[in-house]
């Protein structure tokens, strides 16, 4: 069973400050500061409200503990076996058209400064088939490529995309979590890129659900497939259905109790 990590804090909104810059100041991207705050205008915080932050996680389904990304989280985890550690970072995914592979593969290359070889589908959009180290390049200062074809981790020239299906199919970082990254793997490096909405974990005797949306549109019921995991980990008799049925209508990205109340 996967544990729990992480809790909610709190933030006083800042003059001008947006979700956006609330969420990278705490390692979030905008899926989730908007998922769990519909009822605020992203762009327009009320100053001096105080806003919950959701970063609580349940920990993914792993067979190699190295690195896993789960698409519809829109998160990294980067798992240290040998300390017992998992650090997490939020994420920009494939557009439409260019939805990011499920896949495991391998790291093949890290490059600082890296060049992009514009795919054909943008060069109208650049005007050019190769964007050089600098300002410009959408790949950031840091590039980690993996043996899936077209595929890496990288950082970006557009902060504000994460948390958003913005690329082309790579999986992007704010600068300096592409840093802090690219420090932290080597060649050979296995990752894992999982489709994963529904996420169950225990912390002690207390039962977890974390309910993301299906951005790709591939879980025809949501709520079966809530249940299926459940069951697979024997521990229906602890849930309550309403707790289930409430998560799966109104999803928030964060973990919810669901236990029976004895």
């Amino acid at each position: 069973m996967m544990p729990v990590i992480g809790f909610i804090d709190s933030h006083k909104v800042a003059e001008g400050q947006t979700l956006l810059e609330i969420a990278r100041v705490y390692g979030l991207g905008y899926n989730q500061m908007v998922l769990y705050h519909p009822e605020i205008d992203p762009w327009l915080p009320e100053t001096g409200t105080s806003i919950d932050i959701p970063s609580k996680w349940i920990l993914p389904p792993t067979v190699y503990e190295e690195v896993v990304i789960n698409i519809p989280e829109m998160r990294l985890y980067r798992f240290f076996k040998e300390h017992d550690m998992v650090r997490t970072y939020p994420i920009g995914i494939g557009r439409e058209g260019f939805d990011t592979p499920i896949t495991v593969a391998r790291v093949v290359e890290i490059i600082e400064n890296p060049s992009w070889t514009v795919p054909p589908a943008a060069w109208e959009k650049y005007g050019k088939k190769l964007i050089p180290p600098g300002p410009d390049n959408p790949l950031g200062e840091y590039w980690v490529g993996l043996t899936a074809d077209g595929v890496g981790i990288h950082g970006t020239n557009f902060p504000w995309g994460i948390g958003r299906r913005v690329s082309h199919g790579c999986i992007r970082l704010y600068p300096e979590h592409a840093k802090q990254f690219h420090k932290e793997v080597e060649k050979g490096t296995i990752v894992e890129i999982l489709y994963e909405p529904v996420k169950v974990g225990v912390r002690g005797n207390l039962v977890f659900l974390e309910v993301h949306p299906d951005i790709y549109g591939r879980i025809p019921d949501m709520e079966s497939h809530v249940w299926s995991i459940i069951g697979r980990m024997g521990i229906g008799d602890m849930v309550d259905p309403k707790i289930v049925r409430q998560s799966v209508a109104s999803p928030k990205g964060v973990p919810v109790r669901i236990n029976r109340e004895s």
